[in-house]
This record gives structure tokens, C-alpha cells and sequence, in this order.
């Protein structure tokens, strides 16, 4: 944290007074979280995204989806939050009214402390009936993760009998309105949005930092790539989010 762009970063995050983090999948990457296109591995790279991420695959071949979405979801249960995901806690601590927002399925952000961040892409961890109000369904058993290829039958709802599904955004499926109507709002409404680890192309959630910049937000970018979103950074942190947002914090508010 010796460069300027590190410490104006941590300028800016110490005079924050509300603040938004924007997250993906870089953010899980050091947990070993891997993208669900980087988890088409083993048996399951005979298949690609289109061919399990869509509701129309679900419908055709409901063992295969289910199956393929438990074995990462038993394997994510098992992946542990990273310094960054801690860091991220620590700041909302510092930065009271502090918004999570994030593109990842997964739940490590609540495991490290962050109380009900806004999940745009849904979670691994919140399955819903295929009724037509889409209730919550209990999660399965935690059990092994089943072998790479399984095919498993889902669950049927234990109220109305439907076939429940995993709590994911498909490919062709709006995000949930209430989750990103809260997220626009936050966004634009904020004077700072932390963007971490995300690629910035996946839309509408890539939209989120740039209505906070065009509301008059500060952005700070954390990517070791360059992404889309570099010209509206007014600061751009180029490395992981574990190494980089750990630092940060000790900069920002040093013991």
C-alpha cells in the first residue's frame, strides 16, 4: 500500500459516509470459488453453460440440472471466506451504513459477517419452488459432494408438491426486481462504491458502479485485469481482492 492510487484509496474509504461494495467473482476466486463456467470440469466438461444454466434445460432434463448445481453447491459449502471477504466486514463495521452488493452465488460474504448483502444473481444456498410465486424451499441435506456427472433428482416442494429448483438467475432470466431496484438505489444514493473482482460485462448488474459515478459517487476499482469499468474509476487498485483489500483496511484505519 505504498503507491498513491493505495493511499488515496484508503483517503477516500476513511471519509466515506455511505458506502456501497459491488462484488464478483474475483472476490471468491482465493476462496477456490470457481465461476460457474470455470466448474464444467471432469465428467461435467462434456457439457457446457447454455446446456445447464437455462430454465429450458431444467425443464428437459430436471436429474441432470439438479445434480450439477448440488455438486457445486456441497463443494462451495465447503470453501472458507478469504481476507477480502473479511476486509468487507470490517469496513461495513467502520462504515456503518454500508451496502453489500454482489454478483456471486455463493454465501461467503454472510459467512464472514456481512449481514443480508443483495445477491443480483440469486444464491447456491436459497432454492425456490417452480410454482409460480417461486416460495422458498428448505436446502437439501448437507451432504459429500456427489461424483462429478451425478444425476439427481430435486426435491419437491413440501407444500404444494412442485419440483424445487436452485435459486440461481438462468441464462434468459431477469434478475429479481426488489434485489435490483435495492442495488440502483443504493448505487445512487452512495459517495463511494467499492468494485471488486468483477469483469464488469455481465449486464444489467455491470450497470450498478457506473449509476453510482453518474450520480457522483467515488469508484474505487479492485482488478488485476483491466475491465470496462477503468474509465469510470476514479482510483483503480490492480491486484487480488484478498492481498489488496486486506491492505487497504490496515491503510485506511491503521492501529
Amino acid at each position: 500500500m505504498e503507491d498513491a492510487p493505495a493511499q488515496r484509496a484508503a483517503r477516500l474509504l476513511r471519509t466515506a459516509h455511505r458506502m456501497v461494495v459491488f462484488t464478483g467473482a474475483g472476490m471468491s476466486a482465493e476462496s477456490g470459488v470457481p465461476t460457474f463456467r470455470d466448474d464444467l470440469t471432469g465428467l461435467w466438461a462434456r457439457y457446457d453453460a447454455a446446456q445447464l444454466a437455462t430454465p429450458q434445460a431444467f425443464q428437459a432434463d430436471p436429474d441432470l440440472v439438479w445434480g450439477w448445481y448440488e455438486w457445486r453447491r456441497t463443494r462451495v459449502s465447503r470453501a472458507v471466506p478469504n481476507p477480502g471477504h473479511l476486509a468487507v466486514t470490517t469496513m461495513a463495521a467502520r462504515i456503518p451504513d454500508t451496502t453489500v452488493v454482489t454478483q456471486n452465488v455463493d454465501d461467503l460474504h454472510e459467512r464472514a459477517g456481512t449481514p443480508a448483502p443483495i445477491h443480483l444473481h440469486g444464491s447456491l444456498f436459497t432454492p425456490r419452488c417452480t410454482a409460480v410465486d417461486g416460495h422458498p424451499a428448505p436446502l437439501p441435506p448437507d451432504t459429500e459432494a456427489p461424483p462429478e456427472g451425478s444425476r439427481i433428482p430435486p426435491p419437491r416442494c413440501a407444500t404444494c408438491g412442485h419440483p424445487v429448483r436452485p435459486g440461481v438467475v438462468w441464462f434468459g432470466e431477469p434478475l429479481p426486481e426488489a434485489e435490483f431496484a435495492a442495488a440502483v438505489d443504493a448505487a445512487a444514493t452512495c459517495d463511494l462504491l467499492l468494485a471488486v473482482g468483477t469483469s464488469g460485462v455481465v449486464h444489467p448488474a455491470a450497470e450498478i458502479p457506473r449509476v453510482a459515478a453518474r450520480s457522483g459517487a467515488t469508484v474505487i476499482q479492485v482488478n488485476p485485469q483491466p475491465t470496462p469499468l477503468d474509465p469510470v474509476a476514479t482510483v483503480t487498485l490492480r491486484g487480488t481482492a484478498a492481498q489488496t483489500l486486506h491492505g487497504l483496511v490496515s491503510a485506511a484505519w491503521p492501529h
